[in-house]
């Protein structure tokens, strides 16, 4: 027969082995991985950069231009149409995602799909609407290049110092590595 330890205020009777129980139960979790990220400064800062440029875009009546869509608006307009895998190349991407970002162009009406080379290849081409902002990207482009060159030299310890010095640290040994010695 239970032992009896306390009567709530609803006369429920709690057992001290139910109690016992629950405390074993009740042991504070580790706290979650997820509420700290290193980096999320550097995540926040690109994102508020990105979304100055959306403003920008938005600033001169461009609604559904996203700052994705710059780079391979550009390399479409000087390539000519392409495959994904051949866009997602020039661009510096996965097909996955230039897949997706095709997609969502396709979507805004600045690209299309034409027969490839052969007729089991589609390839992504500008529209008319593209063709017409290619001017605008290619200057918003070197705006925000020569813009970051400035917020770069404004600070001690330049943004490209801290990748290059990095991609050193990298090269000597991979972030794989490094990932991996942490794992139990």
């Amino acid at each position: 027969m239970p032992v009896r330890a306390a009567t709530d205020r609803y006369n429920s009777t709690v057992t001290l082995s139910s109690v016992s129980s629950i405390s074993r139960r009740a042991e504070p979790p580790s706290p979650d991985p997820t509420d700290h990220l290193h980096w999320a400064g550097l995540r926040g800062l690109l994102a508020q950069m990105d979304d100055d440029i959306a403003h920008l875009y938005q600033d001169r009546g461009i609604e559904d231009l996203r700052p994705r869509f710059a780079k391979p608006l550009i390399k479409l307009a000087r390539g000519g149409p392409m495959t994904i895998r051949a866009l997602a190349e020039a661009i510096g991407g996965t097909h996955s995602a230039t897949s997706q970002t095709v997609a969502a162009m396709r979507s805004a009406g600045y690209v299309r799909s034409t027969r490839g080379t052969d007729a089991r290849t589609r390839e992504v081409a500008l529209t008319e609407k593209a063709t017409a902002l290619v001017p605008f990207l290619e200057e918003e482009w070197r705006a925000t290049e020569a813009a970051v060159a400035e917020l770069d030299a404004e600070v001690p310890y330049p943004m490209t110092q801290v990748v290059a010095d990095l991609q050193r640290a990298l090269a000597h040994r991979s972030f794989a590595d490094r990932v991996a010695a942490r794992l139990t």
